[in-house]
C-alpha cells in the first residue's frame, strides 16, 4: 500500500538531453521530483538540459479506459516477444504513454514487479482495471512459461470485446439520440410555435377543427404541467436506472425482453454468443479446465440471460454432461454454433472451433448494425416527418378550412 501511494504522489515530466555521444534525446519520464529525475537521467548517461512538468492536456486527467488496457496488454507482449526484460518493458511502456493516469497506474505495477511480487499478484491489486478473467489468464501464462503468448491473446482478446461492445453502443445510441431531438423540437414547438397560432385562430370566431383543437390543448397542457411531466420523467428515468443496477431480477427481465426486440434483439443476441465464444477460444486456448472457463465465459457474455445460461451448464458439465449437450438444453444457441462446438469438441479443438465461432458472429454484428442503421434512417425520417408534419399541419388546416369558405 505505501508503494501505491508513493506512486500516486509522482509527477509526469518532460525532458530534453544530450546522450553520451553528445546527441539530442528527449523523453518523457515520471519521478517524484525534478532532482530524482536528474538522477535517474545521469545513471542512464543522459545529461538533462530541460526538464519541465508535463502539462495536462485534454483528457490527460481522465481514468484508464478498457482501450488503453488492451494497448497495454498489446505493447507488453510485443515488449516480451522481442526480448526486453518485463521490468524494463513496463518502464519502456509507462513512460510512452500520453495519459499521466495511465503512466501511474503502469509504473505502479512496475513497482510492485520490481518488490518482488509476480505479475498477476500486481495487477489483481487493481480490480478496477483488470477483471478475474485477465489476472487468471496472466497467471497461466507465467505458470507455463508463456507470458508473452497469453499478453498477446489477452490483448486480441480485449481488442475484439471492445469492438463488440462500440458497435452495440453504435447500435443503441444513434435511434435513441434521434428519438431525443424528435421529443426536444416537439417540445419546442409546442411551448413557443402553437401559442402564436392560437392567438391568430381567436380572431376567426368559428369552431377549429378537432385535430387543431387537440394540439392546442397539448400545447396548453405542455405549458402548464411541462414541470409535472419533466419531473416525472426523469424520476421514472433515475428509478429505472437505480433498481436496474441494484435488481438482478429486472435486469434479467430487461435483458430478456431486449432480446426480443425487433431489429435491436438481434444484434444484442449474436454480441452475446459473439463474446461467449470468444471468451471460451481464450480461457480453453490458454489451458483454462472447461468447467474453470465457463465461470469467467458466464461473467463476459454481457447479458444476464446469458450469463445465468453459463452458470447452468457450468454446473452440467461438472457432472460428465457435453458441453453441446448443456448448449443445447439451454435453447439459447442456434444449431450452427452447437454443431460446431461438438466438432470442437470431438476432434480436441474445441478452443478453434468457439474462435471460428466467434469470428463468424462478430462479422455478423458488424453487417446487423450496418444494415440496421440503413434501414433506421427512412423509419426514423418517418416518425421526424409525422410529428413536426403533424404539428404543422394541424396549425394549417383552420387556414385552409378558411380559404375553402372564403
Amino acid at each position: 500500500m505505501a508503494q501505491a501511494s508513493t506512486i500516486s504522489k509522482q509527477t509526469p515530466f518532460v525532458w530534453e538531453g544530450k546522450d553520451k555521444k553528445g546527441n539530442k534525446v528527449r523523453g518523457k519520464s515520471i519521478a517524484a521530483n525534478e532532482q530524482a529525475l536528474r538522477a535517474d537521467l545521469r545513471r542512464q548517461g543522459v545529461v538533462p538540459t530541460r526538464i519541465k512538468k508535463q502539462s495536462a492536456a485534454l483528457g490527460a486527467g481522465k481514468k484508464p479506459t478498457p482501450e488503453d488496457i488492451a494497448i497495454f496488454f498489446r505493447q507488453l507482449a510485443t515488449m516480451l516477444t522481442a526480448g526486453i526484460p518485463l521490468v524494463q518493458a513496463f518502464e519502456i511502456v509507462g513512460a510512452g504513454h500520453d495519459k499521466p493516469a495511465v503512466q501511474k497506474l503502469i509504473l505502479d505495477i512496475k513497482a510492485q514487479v520490481e518488490s518482488g511480487q509476480t505479475l498477476h499478484e500486481a495487477l489483481r491489486k487493481h480490480p478496477m482495471y483488470f477483471d478475474d478473467l485477465s489476472v487468471n489468464l496472466v497467471e497461466a501464462g507465467e505458470q507455463a512459461g508463456a507470458l508473452e503468448n497469453l499478453l498477446d491473446k489477452i490483448a486480441t482478446y480485449k481488442e475484439k470485446t471492445e469492438a463488440i461492445k462500440k458497435k452495440i453502443k453504435k447500435a443503441l445510441f444513434y435511434p435513441a439520440a434521434v428519438m431525443v431531438v424528435a421529443v426536444i423540437v416537439t417540445v419546442i414547438l409546442l411551448i413557443f410555435v402553437i401559442p402564436q397560432f392560437e392567438s391568430l385562430f381567436k380572431g376567426f370566431g368559428a369552431d377549429l377543427p378537432a385535430f387543431t383543437q387537440f394540439v392546442i390543448d397539448l400545447s396548453k397542457f405542455v405549458q402548464d404541467q411541462g414541470w409535472l411531466l419533466a419531473i416525472a420523467t426523469g424520476g421514472a428515468i433515475y428509478a429505472f436506472v437505480y433498481f436496474h443496477k441494484r435488481s438482478r431480477k429486472m435486469r434479467e427481465a430487461v435483458d430478456r425482453a431486449m432480446l426480443k426486440f425487433p431489429i435491436i434483439g438481434p444484434i444484442l443476441l449474436k454480441a452475446a454468443i459473439a463474446r461467449y465464444a470468444r471468451t471460451l477460444s481464450t480461457t480453453f486456448a490458454a489451458g483454462v479446465p472447461l468447467v474453470e472457463a465457463l465461470n469467467s465465459v458466464a461473467g463476459a457474455t454481457g447479458n444476464i440471460v446469458y450469463e445465468t445460461a453459463v452458470l447452468r451448464m457450468k454446473d452440467e458439465v461438472a457432472t460428465g454432461v457435453r458441453l453441446q449437450r448443456a448448449m443445447e438444453n439451454t435453447a439459447l444457441f442456434p444449431n450452427m454454433v452447437n454443431q460446431m462446438i461438438a466438432v470442437g469438441e470431438e476432434s480436441g479443438s474445441l478452443d478453434q472451433m468457439a474462435g471460428k465461432v466467434a469470428d463468424f458472429y462478430e462479422l455478423e454484428v458488424d453487417a446487423a448494425v450496418d444494415s440496421m442503421s440503413s434501414l433506421l434512417e427512412p423509419l426514423i425520417m418517418a416518425i421526424l416527418g409525422v410529428l413536426v408534419g403533424g404539428l404543422v399541419i394541424a396549425m394549417y388546416l383552420p387556414i385552409f378550412k378558411l380559404g375553402a369558405v372564403v
